[in-house]
């Protein structure tokens, strides 16, 4: 086989996927990268037992706290990454998550770019991850230099009938922006069809809007793109003087394998991209590759994030597709209030109740399920350098976390209980997320403008390096209150624009 490329990604998520869907028309050579497999379609993916109590589609790796306990990680390595299992809420950081925002907890530092120059990526991803929505409802949006791509999904009659409620105590509920093939003007063309094993489940019909269908079935129908899968990679190489990188060494089938390319991109999200440069250290780079710094690994974020079971015990939620509805009015408060994003989750059914409470018994799980209305609460994490991945002695990955912004979080939960409750809400159940949640995870490669402060340049390239480039979610200097993942595959198009300048420069002075 080949060795040698013109370009290797590792890693196919949302930025490994969607750059490769950018770059494949160039013709160079490109190799994908993939530790895991492609996921199989069967029955398993909608089978609640299996999905969220034997976690068949996490890794079976064992990480380390930082008070020494093991857990397991809600980690997906398959094609198509964390995607393949996400809840495809698609949102765009709000303009203003762009600059410095102050908190009682700390600083929510601004990027060294603004919303502008990913407005028109954003606009792209949108279309190619089926993203469906109504402009102009959320209070806090962004400004869109055009409408989403597909319209907005409608309300189930109970979603509607609460969207009306909430409405009327003063807030503004909008069509929450979610990544699924629903064309609700071709019902018969739709691969979706509205189940209740979204959120959490691999999509059994292929209808989701995650990385794999969005963006990497189309690059590898070029001709010169190759995938491996069941390739992890291990260590990145450079040249003796320690500027470039030159090769990435895996280990594939139980052999270890080394392939070439002039320019190395690394999406292995952004707990294990940062683990591969640490890994990858050398007499040149002695605390790990791109590490100049000493900020490969720190600053991760994840959110402050929890779950509700909200119950009105009179009346029935015969909802199938729930997650259709969100509120910002909340998103960013003042010091002293609360502070996030609320949005309905995929609906509670007796089988994922039972999953996650094994012991309880099944008449109860029913009642709750059929009564339930699921939301979920998400509150900016900040940057701190405590919190971060590093490598145990023995090479297993440590994740340090301590999350932030923990009041105006319980304040938000509570201030909405207190608005559920006035529309027929008696009974609601809350659950915060504990360090094992990582599917938000961002940080431990931030990009900024100085070399002392920052891993990555604003190009996603490493400082320390001419050709290694990070774009996954590890290039966030701050969090915001949204699901990081259409921003990543944004920024993967931003990067992917720059390099398909630099390739055809490159070009033109060959030529020359």
């Amino acid at each position: 086989m080949n060795t040698q490329y013109d370009i290797i990604i590792v890693g196919t998520g949302a930025g490994g996927s969607t750059l490769a869907h950018s770059l494949a028309p160039t013709g160079k050579k490109i190799l994908i990268l993939e530790r895991g497999e492609f996921l199989v379609r069967s029955k398993d993916n909608w089978d609640p037992e299996k999905v969220f109590r034997q976690e068949i589609y996490h890794t079976n790796e064992r990480w380390i706290s930082k008070e020494g306990q093991e857990f397991r990680p809600g980690q997906a390595y398959l094609v198509g990454g964390n995607t393949k299992v996400f809840g495809a809420a698609l949102l765009r950081m709000r303009k203003r998550d762009f600059g410095e925002i102050h908190y009682e907890d700390g600083i929510s530092p601004s990027w060294p770019i603004p919303y502008d120059d990913l407005e028109s990526h954003y606009q792209e991803a949108e279309r190619l991850y089926f993203v469906h929505g109504e402009r102009g409802e959320d209070p806090t949006e962004p400004p869109a230099s055009k409408p989403f791509p597909y319209p907005k999904l409608s309300q189930e009659p109970r979603m509607q009938e609460v969207f009306n409620q909430l409405k009327g105590e003063g807030l503004k509920p909008f069509h929450l922006p979610i990544g699924v093939q629903r064309f609700e003007d071709n019902i018969p063309g739709s691969p979706c069809i509205r189940c209740n094993t979204c959120d959490g489940f691999p999509c059994l019909t292929n209808a989701k809007g995650d990385a794999e269908r969005s963006c990497l079935i189309h690059a590898l129908a070029h001709s010169n793109v190759t995938l491996l899968t069941g390739a992890k990679a291990e260590k990145v190489e450079t040249n003796d003087a320690g500027t470039r990188a030159t090769a990435i060494h895996v280990t594939r089938l139980g052999r270890s394998e080394r392939y070439e390319a002039e320019t190395i991109i690394l999406s292995c999200g952004s707990i294990n991209s940062a683990i591969l440069l640490l890994k990858s250290s050398t007499s040149k780079h002695k605390r790990g590759l791109a590490n100049s710094s000493g900020l490969v690994g720190r600053n991760y974020m994840c959110h402050t994030n929890s779950a509700m079971l909200a119950i009105d015990p009179f009346k029935k939620n015969p909802t199938v597709f729930q997650k259709t509805m969100a509120i910002n009015d909340f998103y960013f408060g003042n010091p002293g209030n609360p502070i996030g994003h609320i949005s309905l989750i995929g609906k509670a059914t007796e089988g994922i109740l039972k999953a996650e409470r094994p012991l309880a018994p099944r008449f109860v799980l029913k009642w709750m399920a059929e009564h339930s209305m699921d939301w979920w609460f998400t509150t900016e994490d900040l940057p701190n350098k405590k919190n971060g991945v590093s490598l145990t002695p023995e090479g297993r990955i440590r994740l340090e976390w301590t999350p932030s912004n923990l009041k105006p979080h319980a304040l938000l939960i509570k201030n909405f209980k207190k608005i559920l409750w006035k529309i027929g809400f008696r009974i609601m159940l809350t659950q915060s997320m504990p360090i094992n949640a990582v599917a938000h995870q961002v940080g431990t490669t931030v990009f900024g403008k100085d070399p002392a402060n920052s891993v990555l340049n604003t190009e996603c390239r490493a400082h320390d390096l001419e050709n290694l480039y990070v774009v996954d979610g590890g290039f966030f200097p701050s969090a915001s209150a949204v699901n990081p993942a259409l921003t990543i595959a944004a920024n993967a198009l931003r990067v992917g624009d720059i390099l398909k300048k630099k390739l055809d420069l490159k070009k033109e002075m060959t030529m020359a």
